[in-house]
């Protein structure tokens, strides 16, 4: 007979663990130590001592979750929402919003002097505005239990695809704020409720907007129920992806507006798919600073890389600068063309690149341009800051939501001889563990 030898399991170590926490990390997670293993912990602050629960045992690192706060920090404060630890949109609402960005740009800081070997990089004030209510766009999960024949409408809890039913949200601007109640109270008195999964709503200066996803058609009356649920709000109805068919005659396209010094305020208009900032406060704010930093005059060649419908392109041509502007994405490409249009900016075009490809050979592809700015996705600019670095412009604004991947293409700009001029952050998510980073480079040497 034979006997086949398996390896006896490595026995794991203690699931609990009582630490003290050291510091933040980028993501807003604890660190601590225990016999020399770095510690990754949620839900602790600075200087507390906690019990933690662990979920997660790896030869070089721990994870895990407070579950008791033996010694709290004077920063912990109690949660204003009542759903704080289960809701997965907020990770943070244990501390105040102006405490939670203080520590988040400290490790941002920390990361970066880390990463980039600096250790005196240039820190300007950071930007962030109201810490309720600003949000303009969110997802809402709607889900449906059979054996109840209840809906759950609110977000996903954290760390699961469930449905957390969420009556209030202290983050949705007070103008979509009311879509949670809406949805809750509709849906039970629908025909084909069930084949609603989700919902998105989103603040379009001043209007509600709604897109119902459902799998199946729904009925005419199952339509005009939920219209009239809101009849303020322009609903639209979504059976296939990025297939949206309004619900109303003539829905008026949503757009925002953006203040300009000395000149009246652009108007952006977008399609109720399209990505645009969730906070329109700090997206002004971010716009402001972008014209501020690169100061462009009408002697500049400006190239705007991943410039979806024209955030940032519309503001710099406003200034009298000739704009490029290059996206991936070619509905966003008509739609940064239909806005420069309708603002009266001749001064700035478009063209459709993948710009994390080898650049084409094109008309526009030559030293040309005394200042680039790029505002990539979490994924950064791998590839493209390199081109970017082959056409030496004088100034590069690089705006990121990603501190890691800023840091890695930061690494690359240096070895090409830039310096980084000046870096701030902007708190674009209060109560959450993002942070995005603005960094100025620039050729001058100290």
């Amino acid at each position: 007979m034979v006997s086949i030898y398996k390896a006896k399991a490595k026995a794991q170590g203690p699931q609990h663990l009582t630490l003290t926490v050291e510091r933040w990390d980028h993501e807003a997670q604890s660190i601590a130590y225990h016999d020399g293993k770095i510690c990754f912990v949620q839900g602790g602050l600075p200087g507390e001592t906690v019990k933690v629960k662990l979920n997660e045992q790896k030869p070089q690192y721990n994870k895990g979750k407070v579950q008791t706060v033996l010694n709290a920090s004077p920063l912990r404060i109690q949660p204003a929402c009542p759903v704080a630890g289960q809701c997965g949109g907020c990770q943070l609402h244990y501390v105040g919003a102006q405490d939670s960005l203080t520590l988040k740009q400290q490790a941002v800081a920390q990361l970066l002097s880390h990463q980039l070997k600096i250790t005196d990089l240039p820190w300007q004030p950071a930007l962030s505005a109201g810490n309720t209510g600003y949000r303009r766009k969110a997802r809402i999960g709607i889900w449906y239990e059979k054996s109840t024949k209840q809906f759950q409408v609110g977000f996903r809890k954290e760390q699961s695809h469930e449905v957390l039913a969420v009556s209030e949200c202290l983050v949705l601007s007070p103008v979509i704020a009311k879509v949670l109640s809406v949805l809750h109270d509709t849906l039970p008195k629908l025909k084909h409720g069930p084949v609603i999964t989700h919902a998105e709503v989103f603040d379009a200066d001043g209007q509600a907007y709604v897109i119902v996803r459902h799998i199946k058609e729904l009925t005419a009356g199952d339509v005009e129920l939920l219209r009239q649920s809101w009849p303020e709000a322009y609903w639209y109805g979504e059976a296939e992806p990025e297939q949206l068919t309004p619900w109303q005659a003539n829905t008026p396209e949503p757009s925002y507006s953006l203040a300009l010094s000395g000149r009246e305020p652009l108007r952006l208009a977008f399609k109720a798919g399209d990505f645009i900032q969730v906070n329109a406060a700090v997206n002004q704010l971010m716009v402001e600073q972008a014209l501020q930093w690169l100061a462009p005059t009408v002697d500049d060649n400006i190239l705007d890389l991943y410039c979806g419908i024209g955030n940032f392109s519309l503001a710099l041509a406003a200034s009298g600068a000739k704009v490029l502007g290059l996206e991936g994405v070619p509905a966003m490409v008509k739609r940064a063309r239909d806005n420069a249009k309708a603002n009266g900016l001749a001064n700035c075009e478009f063209a459709h690149v993948d710009l994390h490809l080898p650049w084409p050979k094109a008309a526009w592809n030559k030293p040309d341009f005394q200042k680039i700015l790029l505002d990539p996705a979490r994924a950064g600019a791998p590839g493209a800051v390199d081109e970017i670095a082959r056409l030496k412009p004088a100034q590069i604004l690089y705006v990121s939501c990603n501190p890691t991947t800023f840091a890695r293409d930061a690494k690359v700009l240096l070895a090409k001889g830039y310096r980084i001029a000046k870096i701030g952050v902007m708190d674009m998510f209060p109560y959450t563990s993002h942070l995005e980073v603005m960094a100025l480079f620039d050729t001058v040497r100290q």
